[in-house]
C-alpha cells in the first residue's frame, strides 16, 4: 500500500521518479517564494527610516512592525498548507493570533524571509544560466569549440534541475516542520492524538459487536435451522439407506460449522465479558486452557468498553502462548486498578525465552495494547519463568 505524502519531507522518502512528477516541487517554490511577503512587510517597517529618519524613525517603525504581525501570522498559517497538508489544531479560531503565532511571524519578519529567497536563488540560478548559456552567450569567431560548449553547459543544466527541485523542497519541508513546532502546541497535538485514536478504537469496538450480532442472529440461526431440517429429512428415510446415511454426514458437518461458529463469535466478543465484565471473561477463557491457570481478577467496578475488550484480548493470547510455547505447568492471571490504570499479569512457570520478534504474537499483543493507550512489557529470561505485563489507562 502506497501512502499519499502528506509534507515535503514525506514526498523526498519515496521514488524520484514519483517525487519529480508529483507537485511537491512546485508546491515547495511556491512556498519559499512566498518569503517575498514577509520581505515586503520587513521593507514597510524599515520606510519610516527612510523617510523620517532620526530617532523619530524608531517609534514609527514598530508602530508598522506591531500593524503588520496579525496578518503576516495569518498569512504564514496559510502559506503552511503549500509545504504541509496536516491539519493544523489548537490554534486560536479568530483572527487574532496566539503568542506562538505571532512569535513565529515576527522572526519570519526579521530573518527567515532571507533563507527562502536565497535557497530559491541559488536552487534556480544556477541551473536556469547553464540551460539559457546558448541563447545568452554570443558564438565566439572561432566558431564550434565554443558553441559546443555552450551546449555541453546547457545539458549540465537540465540534469541539475532534478536536483534543484530536491533542495527546493528539503529546505521548504525543514521550514515547514519549523513552523508547525513553533506555531502548533505540543500538547494540544497529543491531546487530539488521543482523541483521534480513542474515536478509531470505538468505531473498532462498534463494528466488532456488529459483526458478532450478525454473525449470531443469522448465520448461527441459519446453521440451526439446517440442522434440524436434515434431522427431521433423515427421519423419512430408511435406517442405515445411503441417503440416510449422506444427510447424517451433512447434520454432522452442519453441527461442526456450528461449533466453530460459536467459538468465532466467542472469539470476536464473548457474551460474558458484555453481561458480566472482565473478571468473569478471564475466569471462563483460563478454565479452557489447557494449562491450569488460577484467576486473580479483583476491580471494584466495570471498566470502559475498550480497556475489557484489550485486556480480554491479552489474557487469551498470552494463555495462547502459554500453552503452545511455554510448556509450563501451571500459570496465573493478576489484575487490579491502580492509580486509575489497569494492570494485568499473566506469569507462567515455563522455559522463558519469550521474544517479541520470534512470532508469538507478543508484538500483536503491545500493538493492542498501545491502541488504547497502555503499554507491555514481557519478562522472560532464559529457564522462566515469564510475566507478560499490560498496564492500560482506564479513563482518557
Amino acid at each position: 500500500m502506497t501512502l499519499v505524502p502528506r509534507t515535503a519531507l514525506d514526498a523526498l522518502g519515496g521514488p524520484p521518479q514519483r517525487f519529480l512528477a508529483s507537485a511537491w516541487p512546485w508546491r515547495s517554490l511556491a512556498y519559499l517564494l512566498a518569503g517575498v511577503v514577509p520581505s515586503l512587510a520587513f521593507a514597510a517597517v524599515l520606510a519610516p527610516v527612510r523617510v523620517v529618519g532620526g530617532l523619530a524613525a524608531a517609534p514609527l517603525s514598530l508602530v508598522v512592525a506591531a500593524v503588520l504581525l496579525t496578518p503576516l501570522a495569518r498569512f504564514e498559517r496559510w502559506r503552511l498548507r503549500l509545504a504541509d497538508r496536516q491539519p493544523v489544531r489548537g490554534l486560536p479560531d479568530g483572527w487574532w493570533p496566539g503568542w506562538r503565532e505571532a512569535g513565529h511571524a515576527l522572526v519570519a519578519l526579521v530573518a527567515l524571509w532571507w533563507a527562502d529567497l536565497l535557497v530559491v536563488a541559488a536552487a534556480i540560478a544556477g541551473p536556469a544560466v547553464l540551460i539559457l548559456s546558448p541563447v545568452v552567450q554570443p558564438t565566439a569567431p572561432e566558431g564550434e569549440a565554443t558553441l559546443g560548449q555552450t551546449f555541453v553547459a546547457s545539458a549540465v543544466g537540465l540534469l541539475l534541475v532534478p536536483v534543484a527541485a530536491y533542495t527546493l523542497a528539503a529546505w521548504a519541508g525543514a521550514r515547514a516542520a519549523m513552523a508547525r513546532a513553533m506555531i502548533v502546541p505540543q500538547e494540544a497535538e497529543m491531546r487530539e492524538i488521543a482523541r483521534s485514536r480513542a474515536r478509531l478504537v470505538d468505531a473498532f469496538e462498534a463494528e466488532r459487536r456488529r459483526i458478532e450480532r450478525d454473525l449470531h442472529d443469522g448465520a448461527q440461526q441459519r446453521l440451526v435451522a439446517l440442522s434440524m431440517k436434515l434431522g427431521l429429512a433423515g427421519l423419512d428415510l430408511p435406517p442405515g439407506s445411503p441417503a440416510a446415511v449422506r444427510l447424517d454426514e451433512a447434520r454432522e458437518l452442519a453441527g461442526q460449522a456450528l461449533v466453530e461458529l460459536r467459538e468465532l463469535i466467542r472469539g470476536v466478543h464473548p457474551q460474558v465479558l458484555a453481561d458480566r465484565g472482565l473478571p468473569a471473561a478471564v475466569r471462563d477463557v483460563a478454565g479452557r486452557s489447557p494449562v491450569p491457570a488460577q484467576v486473580h481478577v479483583e476491580l471494584d467496578r466495570r471498566l470502559p468498553e475498550r480497556v475489557e475488550a484489550a485486556a480480554y484480548y491479552v489474557a487469551c493470547e498470552a494463555l495462547a502462548n502459554v500453552a503452545k510455547h511455554s510448556g509450563a505447568g501451571s500459570c496465573a492471571v493478576r489484575g487490579r486498578l491502580r492509580r486509575g490504570r489497569l494492570v494485568l499479569e499473566i506469569a507462567d512457570d515455563g522455559v522463558g525465552g519469550a521474544d517479541p520478534a520470534g512470532g508469538t504474537g507478543l508484538t500483536g499483543l503491545a500493538d493492542r495494547v498501545a491502541a488504547v493507550g497502555g503499554t507491555l512489557t514481557v519478562e522472560s529470561p532464559c529457564g522462566g519463568p515469564t510475566t507478560v505485563r499490560a498496564q492500560i489507562p482506564c479513563e482518557w
